[in-house]
């Protein structure tokens, strides 16, 4: 096998976008460590693959298995050259439904299994000079409804960081794109999704409303996950690739539209916010 076939490591992969970014991967002929708490979901996905295919026992909230994962395909492949931070779930809740256990563990695998992986992937792709890391985000990351809130606490928190690492790592020759999607066929609103046993009934118009209509979409999200998987890894092999790649026609619209509504308002309070510094000399 060329040494220079790119490796990708992918968190995430028994279903969803994880698993179509894998796939979409390998028969790119690149090589795959694909991840998932149980790798016997990945046997599939490997087969046919041959050495390029490697599948890895992974629960990013577990940092030893982090360490793991990533010193076994260093040791296998030699290096990481992509990493895709997926793994990642929902949770439906109003603010005030929302369960302290349900809420940590949530952000201890959307956020915190995010950090850790990356810092484990970043020191070798600092001694090279070279990598892409790709954050998962959503559409949720740039805007945010009732009955998630705190799903895009942590989404919001996944597009600062990431904006952050932008920054701290380009001069190092490593690049990274935040990925974010709109409604896509997987098991985010279906199997994946959880939600807070406590329901408050003066949330029935807003969040219970909504957390009705999100669970109804469970298989008929417009986003196809194959194309979606083609677009990021058509990024990443882009000689330019993006810091932010949305997907689907619902992510451009609604994050266009959030753009016009934060601008107006700014330019409404135009005024006040030049009004808050001291004077001029």
């Amino acid at each position: 096998m060329n040494d220079d076939t790119p490796v990708w490591f992918i968190t995430g992969c028994s279903t969803g976008l994880g698993h179509a970014l894998a796939t979409t991967a390998l028969e790119r002929g690149h090589r795959v460590a694909a991840t998932a708490r149980d790798p016997r979901t990945l046997a599939r996905l490997a087969a046919g693959h041959g050495d390029r295919a490697l599948t890895l026992a992974l629960d990013v909230t577990r940092p030893d298995q982090v360490t793991e994962a990533v010193e076994r395909t260093e040791a296998e492949f030699g290096r990481i050259d992509v990493l895709v931070n997926n793994a990642g779930y929902g949770y439906l809740a109003a603010v005030e439904e929302g369960e302290d256990e349900e809420i940590r563990a949530l952000f201890d695998t959307n956020v915190f299994g995010l950090v850790e992986t990356t810092r484990a992937v970043l020191p070798g792709m600092r001694v090279r000079r070279a990598g892409h890391i790709v954050n998962v985000s959503s559409l949720g990351g740039l805007a945010a409804f009732g009955a998630t809130g705190y799903y895009h606490a942590t989404k919001f928190a996944v597009e600062g960081l990431s904006e952050s690492l932008a920054a701290e790592v380009a001069a190092l020759g490593i690049r990274v794109t935040i990925v974010e999607p709109a409604a896509f066929r997987t098991n985010w609103s279906g199997p994946s999704m959880r939600q807070s046993a406590t329901v408050i009934d003066d949330y029935a118009d807003t969040a219970g409303a909504r957390r009705a209509g999100t669970l109804a979409t469970y298989g008929r999200q417009p986003g196809d996950p194959l194309r979606a998987a083609a677009a990021v890894v058509d990024a990443v092999e882009s000689a330019e690739p993006p810091l932010r790649l949305l997907l689907g026609k619902a992510a451009y619209d609604i994050a266009t539209a959030r753009l016009d509504t934060l601008r107006d308002s700014f330019d409404t309070w135009r005024d006040v916010t030049l009004g808050a510094d001291f004077p001029a000399a």
